[in-house]
């Protein structure tokens, strides 16, 4: 679990709330025709950009990017790695066969060197799977981006309605409060979709598709090495270009 989104989300909605009780209650601050403009609309204006196929696939991967683990580390995969190669040499590539690994892709290149594919056919379907990946994470990141940009806008759409509502009821002072409610409370609702969830899960979408290249593009250059039968040594000088300069440190001290 990726508790830095969990506490920031709940951290966020647990302040506005202190705030909602600290003067009022949170009755004053639901309102169904508010909620109806800014989920309802921000969602299906969102949708029209994009297939119905793709909407599970881009919701799924906001949900995994902001919320679940970010996977194994460059340094742990170098690691995996060298093991790999060490077990080659030892036992040749069947070897690999009874190997423990963590990681499913590098599992995957595991299991097509024991099973003796050609280098060209691995470094192909593994690059493959990289950028349908890559692709993935950029169809979800363009979905929350959308919605960020929707939620705001219905908020005024519906801070609009509410004015329109108000000024239309002028000789009835009871529909003016229904009305505003529905003016101040979209724009609070839109801000807070915008703000606390779809725009820091964007800036999850970058950092993961920046993590995710480097980590496959390394698993992809440490299997292509394995499957050519290049020392574990070899393999680790080449692959510790992958990591920054502290963490090369760190692993040759390991070492």
């Amino acid at each position: 679990m990726d508790f830095a989104s969990i506490i920031g989300i709940v951290g966020c909605f647990a302040v506005v709330i202190w705030a909602i009780m600290f003067g009022g209650t949170i009755s004053q601050f639901i309102d169904i025709p508010s909620i109806a403009i800014v989920f309802g609309g921000g969602f299906l204006a969102t949708i029209i950009r994009f297939p119905l196929n793709g909407l599970g696939a881009a919701v799924g991967a906001g949900v995994k990017v902001g919320f679940m683990s970010r996977g194994m580390n460059p340094r742990d995969m170098v690691e995996e790695i060298v093991r790999l190669a060490e077990i080659v040499r030892k036992n040749g590539p069947l070897g690999l066969e009874n190997a423990d690994v963590s990681d499913p892709g590098l599992a995957k290149g595991a299991q097509y060197i024991a099973d003796g594919y050609e280098l060209d056919f691995i470094r192909e379907s593994m690059e493959r799977e990289r950028d349908l990946t890559l692709t993935r994470l950029t169809q979800g990141k363009r979905f929350y981006k959308a919605l960020a940009d929707s939620a705001p806008a219905f908020g005024m759409i519906g801070t609009l309605v509410g004015l329109v509502q108000m000024l239309a009821g002028m000789d009835d002072p009871s529909a003016i409060g229904p009305a505003m409610a529905v003016a101040l409370l979209t724009t609070l609702y839109g801000a807070l979709v915008s703000n606390v969830v779809c725009l820091p899960l964007c800036d999850k979408f970058d950092d993961k598709l920046e993590t995710e290249e480097i980590n496959q593009t390394l698993l992809i250059d440490g299997i292509c090495q394995i499957r050519e039968n290049k020392s574990p040594a070899l393999i680790k000088e080449m692959l510790l270009a992958y990591l920054p300069e502290k963490a090369r440190a760190s692993l040759a001290d390991a070492a």
